[in-house]
């Protein structure tokens, strides 16, 4: 099949696989009231790690006597975002980008395996989880790997990737708190 219509025109071939899946849930979400400011929102906040240091840093200073755990998560967060950059440049997949997905938020790279996002959120929710006793990641990693396709800028493996390599970060910051006497 030839990549001009008979018009001159460029045919864009049909989403199939990921794509298509990234398409349905924009399409089946994005339009919802409320929506694409809140996981513009979530996107802000995950920017970097940047939030997730910052609760880690209020919670280190309010409550000193876990200081060093406090500090375990704002290092997990970091340390995953982080190898999430190394397997981003190692990898080289590109964003998503077909007439059928709306970009709905800018991004600091054109790289999207794994979603940096994903992995801080899941390694600081984890850690933040055994730290607080709540269930955390269960709460807010579906929303996070969930708004990173609703802004388009991720497709399904993308985000399950950057929620294990979250998982195995928080791992390791959880064996050495436990070498060190910290947990």
């Amino acid at each position: 099949m030839s990549e001009y219509a008979s018009d001159g025109a460029v045919e864009v071939p049909p989403l199939s696989g990921e794509g298509a899946v990234l398409a349905a849930v924009q399409r089946a979400l994005a339009d919802r009231p409320g929506v694409l400011p809140a996981t513009r929102a979530m996107s802000h906040f995950g920017e970097h790690a940047l939030g997730w240091v910052g609760i880690a840093a209020v919670g280190a200073l309010a409550d000193p006597g876990r200081r060093k755990r406090w500090m375990g998560v704002a290092v997990g967060a970091v340390g995953a975002h982080a190898a999430s950059i190394a397997i981003k440049r190692v990898v080289r997949r590109r964003r998503p980008s077909h007439p059928d997905i709306v970009i709905n938020v800018g991004t600091p790279s054109k790289l999207s395996f794994p979603s940096s996002h994903a992995t801080s959120t899941t390694a600081a929710t984890i850690l933040l989880g055994r730290l607080t006793g709540l269930p955390l990641a269960a709460v807010i990693v579906p929303p996070m790997l969930l708004s990173r396709l609703v802004l388009g800028v991720h497709y399904p493996t993308d985000v399950l990737a950057g929620a294990a390599v979250g998982a195995a970060s928080a791992a390791a910051v959880g064996l050495a708190e436990e070498k060190l006497g910290w947990a």
